[in-house]
Order: C-alpha cells, then structure tokens, then sequence
C-alpha cells in the first residue's frame, strides 16, 4: 500500500501528495479568515456573488492582454470584484433594495455579461467546466514554477502569496476590520472610512477566488467562505478566537478532504465539502454554548435541578404541617418523572434520608429547604401585595419563577414587605403562614 505522503528526499522538498494537502489547507484556511468578516457582515452569500461576478473581469483581461497570466486574472478580477461590492452597496443605499435582492442582482447581471463575453469574443479559449466547478487540485504539482531555484506548484506559490497579502492587511487593519465588522455605523462616526475597508476586504475575497479557481473550483470556494466561519462561530462568541478557529477549521477541511478522497477515490473538492460539513454538524451538535446536545444537556439538568428543589419544599410543608414524612408515590405526584434521579441525588448530597418508608429532611437539608420556601412565600406575598392579585392565583405563578429567584432579590422582596411594619412582626404570606427567614 503506498503511503499518502513520503519523508522528503535530496532534492525533493515535499512529496506529490503533501503538495495537494498544502495546496487545499492554504485554500480552506484563507477562504476560512475571509469568511469571518462576512460572516460578521451578514454577507455570506457575498463570497457566491464575487465567486460569478468576476467572469467578466477574467474574460475581460484575457482579452486585454491576450494571456492567461496570474497577474492578468487577479487584476481583471480585482476590478469586479470591487464593482460588485460597491454596486450592491449603491443599490441598497439609493435604490432602497434589499441588499440580497440587490446583490442577486449585480452578480447574475454581470456573471451573464461573462459568459456574453467569453461565446463571442473568447470562443478559442480552453474552458472545461468542470474544472470551473471543481477544480483540479490532484494535478496541483505538474504545474510548476521555479522561485529562488526551487520549483513549486504554481497554485501553492500563488496561494502562498495570496496568504501573506493577507496576513499583511489584517495585522494593519486589525482594528479597522474588527469594528466595520460588526458596526459599519459607528466606524463611520468614529472617522473610519468603513466603505474603503469593505472595498479592501471584496478586493481580497475576489483575488482569492482567482486564485483558488484553478484549484478548487468555484463550488468549493463557496463553501469555504461559509462553513468554517459558520462552524467557528458556533464555538465561540470572540472575534480574534473567530479569526483562529475559522483558519483552523478551513485548513483542516482542506486536508482532511484530500485523506478522504484518496481513501475513497473521488473527487477531492466534493470531499472537502463534505468534511466541511462534517466539522459544521460536530459543533451544531456538541458546541457548549449553541450545540443541540449541549442545550438539551442544560434542559435536563434544569429540569433535575427544579425537581429537587420541589422535593425539599414539599417534605419542608409536610414537616411544618404534620411532622411527617412523604413517600415516594406522594413525592412522584408532585414532581414527575425525574422524582426517582432527583431522589437519588438528594440522598447522596445529605439533604435528605428515609425512615420507615417515607422522605425526611436532614438538618443541611431541611436549612435549604427552609430558604427555598421562604422565597416561594415572598413572592406569593409580593405578588398579592403589589400586584392585588387573589390568594388563590399566587400559587401556580410563584412556582413557575421561584427556582429563578436570587439571594439578592429574596432580600429586597424582604425589605420591601417589611416596609411600615414592626420589626418583630413576622411576615406572613397571603395564605397566613410564617414566611421563613434565612
């Protein structure tokens, strides 16, 4: 079986296949970085519309200059790309378009004026579809230039370049970047130039499309300007964290697509998709602050935390009223079906024991039990007091808020009640019963 990638030989700086996985990291982890401020913007889907609207600069440009070159292609899309960002700004602001709409508008206009321009004025140019869809990153080193005496793939060299551009431009407009980012508004009234920065920021998505075409394909650009983005912004709320987790995750896509379409035999830009994907639906899944499991994870230990919390208040009023205990079935008539984990818990914490069948409150737990209910009864009091609602329709309200009532506001609910009463009085709530203090 021959390995994925070989330890380097004289002469060979890196092996065949280490070349593609550098090439496809490069892509994921530039379009990765990219894709934060659009993100940020609410402009994903600006990454797709520069991806079409720079046909008509690549067209154009190999008619200008009657070449293929680099250079030519980046200019010529640079100079759409730009057009793009500023026309679907001018549509919003003038023609008071919604920016989708108005993007949709500019991109379709100018990606038909491309083909336009490619079927009557280029029909001799080379154009394999399906190199534009998906590009050919698996034959990245047979094309090769010499630098400093070393021959490189052309597109790593290019992609190396392209990421250094950057690099440069996000260390000297760190700031500028981060605030038109999330408030193009308060840039502008700070004295930032947020439009120039936002021509910058399409300028640097356009060169990198160019730049990954050949690669990757206009599909898998797309996807790399959303997905690791959308996936880093699962996992954290930071924007420099943001900036990290998304060049991480779009390099990792890059290579872990390639590991896989080697395995698999297929095509590499749909399977770093697809690893795209598979990162995306990790942290939907499993992310601490928005991953389903993690919030059905904290639903369930609310809903355990209440079911605790009514247990000690009901052996609390059963040893108040009776000096008796509770059993289990009365317990599970309260409470539900998490009576028997909540049981569980409770007897393992200390705050509760059995004796001859029925739930007791030890001293620790009848302490807790005993604050639990006094805030239960000053919020029915507050509630009748204030409010002027009915003895009778306190209840049911109190015990939906009392598992969400601070110490603090116990305090001043206290403080509250007792206004214009002795202090020796004892509060009592709207049922007549002693409102237990601390």
């Amino acid at each position: 079986m021959n390995p994925i990638f070989t330890l380097p030989l004289v002469g060979d700086i890196f092996s065949y296949d280490l070349w593609v996985i550098a090439t496809a990291s490069l892509v994921g982890a530039l379009c990765g970085v990219l894709g934060c401020y659009l993100l940020l913007r609410r402009l994903s889907m600006l990454g797709d519309a520069i991806s079409h609207a720079i046909l008509p600069g690549l067209a154009g440009a190999f008619l200008l200059s009657g070449s293929r070159e680099l250079v030519w292609m980046l200019l010529g899309a640079g100079v759409v790309g730009v057009l793009t960002g500023v026309l679907t700004a001018g549509l919003h602001r003038v023609a008071k378009i919604a920016e989708d709409a108005s993007m949709g508008v500019v991109f379709t206009t100018l990606f038909a004026l491309g083909v336009l321009l490619i079927s009557f004025a280029a029909r001799n140019v080379d154009l394999d579809p399906g190199c534009v869809l998906y590009g050919l990153i698996e034959l990245t080193p047979l094309d090769t230039v010499s630098l400093a005496g070393i021959e490189l793939p052309r597109a790593t060299a290019a992609l190396g370049a392209a990421a250094i551009v950057v690099g440069v431009v996000f260390a000297a407009l760190h700031k500028e970047i981060k605030l038109v980012a999330f408030d193009p508004a308060l840039a502008a009234a700070l004295g930032l130039r947020p439009t120039l920065v936002h021509i910058v920021m399409v300028a640097l998505i356009a060169g990198v499309s160019v730049v990954s075409f050949e690669s990757v394909g206009s599909i898998l650009v797309v996807a790399l300007l959303v997905t690791p983005a959308a996936t880093a912004h699962l996992l954290t709320d930071r924007y420099t964290r943001l900036l990290i987790l998304s060049t991480l995750i779009g390099a990792a896509s890059g290579a872990g697509g390639y590991f896989l379409a080697k395995r698999l035999d297929t095509s590499t830009a749909g399977c770093v998709c697809i690893v795209g994907a598979l990162f995306f639906l990790s942290a939907a899944l499993c992310s601490p602050r928005h991953g389903v499991l993690s919030r059905l994870a904290r639903q369930a230990a609310l809903r355990l935390r209440i079911g605790r919390e009514d247990i000690l208040g009901m052996l609390y009023r059963a040893a108040e009223l009776r000096d008796t205990g509770l059993s289990t079935q009365d317990l599970r008539q309260g409470v539900g079906a998490s009576t028997a984990i909540a049981l569980f818990g409770l007897r393992r914490s200390g705050l509760i024991t059995m004796h001859a069948d029925t739930w007791r409150l030890t001293e620790q737990g009848h302490a807790q039990a005993r604050q639990f209910v006094g805030t239960h009864r000053l919020w029915e009091s507050y509630l009748a007091a204030r409010l002027g609602l009915p003895p009778d329709h306190v209840h049911a309200a109190t015990h939906r808020a009392e598992h969400f009532i601070q110490a603090g506001v116990r305090e001043k609910l206290a403080a509250e009640l007792r206004a214009g009463q002795p202090s020796e009085s004892p509060l009592t709530d709207p049922h007549g019963r002693a409102i237990p203090g601390p």
